[in-house]
């Protein structure tokens, strides 16, 4: 059976008005406190009865202590992910967030050692994943270009 996660890609610009260099915007990545200690965004399981976008915005207030009042959706960006772990599919979808104040603060849940607000370069560094590199490249683009 395959597994099945949902979350958010959030990010926040370093100046009010709209953003126009890459380093401009920043992404918000955890680094899990448990296995190879990987960075992803705020993600999980779904549970029963929910659906993925509920799952979404429960695993960012659970991992990252941010409420759904603390960020903006943005509409037309919704990305899907699949790759194996142990050699069974899983599906990861992401929807794209705009923090609203540059200064919320993130509050860890133990799932998480530590969190850093990287450019699009930093985070593609960190998360080592293809997919999830190419997901936060996605996200940039569509970021820069639906001001």
């Amino acid at each position: 059976m395959a597994l099945r996660a949902c979350g958010l890609i959030i990010f926040r610009r370093l100046n009010a008005g709209l953003a126009a260099q890459p380093q401009d915007i920043e992404f918000l990545l955890l680094q899990t406190s448990y296995g190879q200690h990987h960075w992803t965004p705020p993600k999980g399981h779904v549970d029963p009865g929910e659906d993925d976008l509920q799952t979404a915005l429960r695993e960012t207030e659970e991992e990252a202590g941010l409420r759904s009042n603390d960020f903006n959706l943005l509409d037309g960006y919704k990305k899907e992910i699949i790759y194996n772990v142990k050699n069974i599919p899983k599906s990861v979808i992401y929807w794209l967030a705009e923090l609203k104040d540059y200064n919320t603060e993130v509050k860890l849940s133990d799932e998480h050692q530590t969190f850093r607000w990287l450019n699009v370069d930093e985070a593609c560094k960190l998360a080592k994943y293809q997919e999830m590199q190419e997901a936060l490249r996605e996200a940039h683009q569509f970021i820069s270009t639906n001001k």
